[in-house]
């Protein structure tokens, strides 16, 4: 499984993404959200990945969040839902904000998704709600059961930047100047990583 890509953007239109990953070239489809938060062509960035593999086609989809592809995942466990429907949904709103939804039941809120009707957005609510947790709790999807501590939250970001190639001694000194500054595990790798190319 490719689970996360750093490379330079080489073209993007929307969802389609190529990505010149030491000179092999990555086609994707990328969310909405994950576009937005895109920098120009000819800038590196890196993304998280899941691939699904088909008697027809391999296709990988990259999000910008670990939160954001943790939703799709989810969402691709829900009878009925499939890739592009699931992309859809994580393009239209945040996975604290689909959490909220469901567990308020709301339909109308997520029948406003595209391609989701109410028949969808009810299979939705009945299907997800033991799956995600109460958004207050919400940091990362990921963790489903876990509420997020100062100690989790740093060893998710040195985690992270150890996928990135970073030594161990080194994540930790570059997570250690903001993981008591309240922010989110993407917050923290953001900085760190800003900081060290900086």
């Amino acid at each position: 499984m490719i689970g996360l890509l750093r490379g330079i953007i080489l073209q993007k239109q929307a969802p389609d993404l190529l990505l010149d990953v030491n000179g092999v070239g990555y086609e994707l489809l990328a969310s909405l959200t994950t576009f937005i938060d895109l920098p120009e062509v000819n800038n590196e960035v890196t993304l998280y990945t899941h691939l699904i593999v088909r008697e027809d086609a391999h296709t990988l989809f990259a999000f910008s969040s670990i939160e954001e592809r943790a939703l799709f995942r989810i969402l691709l466990k829900v009878n009925g839902v499939g890739p592009k429907m699931a992309l859809a949904i994580v393009s239209g709103m945040t996975a604290n904000e689909f959490a909220q939804r469901v567990h308020n039941n709301d339909v109308s809120g997520l029948t406003k998704l595209p391609g989701v009707g109410k028949k969808t957005a009810e299979r939705l609510i009945i299907e997800m709600r033991d799956r995600l947790p109460e958004p207050s709790e919400q940091t990362q999807i990921d963790g489903l059961t876990q509420t997020p501590t100062m100690r989790n939250l740093e060893e998710e970001a040195i985690a992270a930047l150890l996928s990135l190639g970073y030594k161990p001694t080194q994540a930790s000194q570059m997570v250690a100047k903001y993981s008591s500054a309240g922010l989110s595990v993407e917050e923290i790798v953001r900085k760190a990583l800003k900081a060290s190319l900086g």
